[in-house]
């Protein structure tokens, strides 16, 4: 008997059918015998309508009021599958946040889960019953209900799975797995069967959409074995455990003989470019910069700072979120006295293409083989940044699925056949 941790999105739970096919799925996992707890994100679309909500009662809302109306999806969503569940001869009971209780911090709209108290889940496991706990939420030291920010139920079944100590967690997305890059712009990329905590960090965090970064880092940090699998697949398919999308699991448990160079290539069109020409070339200036970007909780990502001029300043080129761009501008024009450059310049046609893989560590010339083949393409690198097992780039936006398509192949990750 195994003890899983069954997360399901938005598009898995957007209707009473496919409430029903999820309740379908949970039922095998019971019927073999296997102890499970499920975790819910809300129909898909309706965060987005809760929020909106709330930003037409107020443009000043409260936040601790705000996590009460939009923690309301998850809510609605645990129900309904708990009654789907009974229907089909399933016992099952909802647990909302406070009710277990998952404690969190009083960040209100982007809490941390502190601790999760698992004696009544526990109980509920061992009576056989299924338990169905909304993501997304927890509860404050003050008894309000506190929300984990955009995409915190995956980080909520870590946790959870965490917790109660589960063999794994299976997170049920609208993809069957993690590719090399996106089938959409490359047919031949190939669904990966393990991937590394590291590796699904860093390919979440320069564009890859299957799996919330949070959620990965704490699946790394607590040794979670997180599988991520298709909702929308037939009845008549295999169990989870025989037939898997894509394990994430330590390096370790990886392998020497299943390690590749380069796992896969991911693409993030939403990042935009500042320069800021003639900052004055001396210590501090670019402290002067960056310092009231971190202050207004601006990320910023890719930096070079250029060739300094005769007249003694230099060029600063740096990127940060697309999202990002108008307060970034603002902050930098406040700070433009204290700064001392004389022009800012931005550029949201941009692109970053990211090579990732553990196998970097051990073999050189990755970067080199990503910069010839841009090259032999006549595409131009605006800014360059690393890690130890990333090399990502900054591109004009119009040459992104050129990029993709020519990496893909330079590294042979192209499958030798297209299903």
């Amino acid at each position: 008997m195994a003890r899983i941790v069954m997360k399901f999105g938005g598009t898995s739970m957007a209707g009473i059918e496919r409430i029903r096919a999820v309740a379908a799925r949970v039922k095998r996992e019971v019927a073999a015998g296997n102890q499970v707890a499920v975790v819910v994100s809300a129909m898909a679309g309706e965060t987005d309508r809760l929020i909106g909500f709330c930003r037409e009662a107020s443009s000043l809302y409260d936040p601790k009021e705000y996590d009460v109306v939009v923690s309301a999806g998850e809510q609605i969503t645990s129900g309904l599958l708990a009654i789907a569940l009974q229907a089909a001869g399933v016992p099952a009971r909802s647990w909302l946040g406070w009710q277990l209780p998952i404690a969190t911090s009083d960040a209100h709209a982007s809490a941390r889960i502190e601790n999760i108290d698992t004696s009544a889940l526990d109980a509920s496991l061992a009576a056989g019953e299924v338990a169905v706990i909304p993501g997304f939420q927890g509860v404050d030291d003050d008894a309000r209900v506190a929300t984990l920010g955009r995409g915190g139920s995956d980080t909520s079944a870590v946790a959870i799975a965490a917790a109660m100590k589960a063999d794994r967690c299976d997170i049920y997305t609208d993809v069957d797995g993690v590719y090399t890059t996106d089938p959409r712009i490359v047919p031949r990329a190939r669904k990966l069967k393990k991937v590394t905590y590291e590796e699904m960090l860093e390919l979440a965090s320069v564009g890859a959409k299957v799996l919330q970064t949070r959620s990965v880092g704490l699946a790394m940090k607590e040794g979670v074995r997180v599988q991520v699998l298709s909702s929308f697949t037939g009845e008549d398919a295999p169990m989870a455990d025989t037939l898997p999308g894509t394990m994430i699991v330590s390096e370790e448990e990886l392998g020497d003989m299943e390690r590749q160079l380069i796992t896969g290539i991911a693409h993030d069109k939403n990042e935009a470019k500042i320069t800021l020409i003639a900052v004055p070339d001396k210590p501090g200036a670019v402290a002067a910069i960056f310092a009231p970007l971190a202050a207004a909780n601006i990320n910023v990502d890719m930096i070079i700072q250029n060739i300094a001029h005769a007249a003694g300043s230099t060029d600063v080129t740096f990127t940060v979120p697309a999202a990002d761009l108008a307060r970034s501008i603002e902050v930098l024009t406040q700070s433009r006295e204290k700064i001392g450059y004389e022009t800012l310049v931005h550029d949201t046609r941009v692109a970053k293409i990211s090579v990732v893989g553990v196998g970097m560590r051990s073999h050189a010339g990755v970067a080199s083989t990503m910069f010839t083949t841009l090259g032999e393409r006549g595409i131009n690198i605006q800014a360059i940044s690393t890690s130890e097992i990333k090399v990502s780039v900054l591109i004009e936006e119009d040459y992104t699925e050129l990029a993709v398509r020519v990496l893909h192949t330079a590294y042979g990750l192209d499958a030798e056949d297209v299903a």
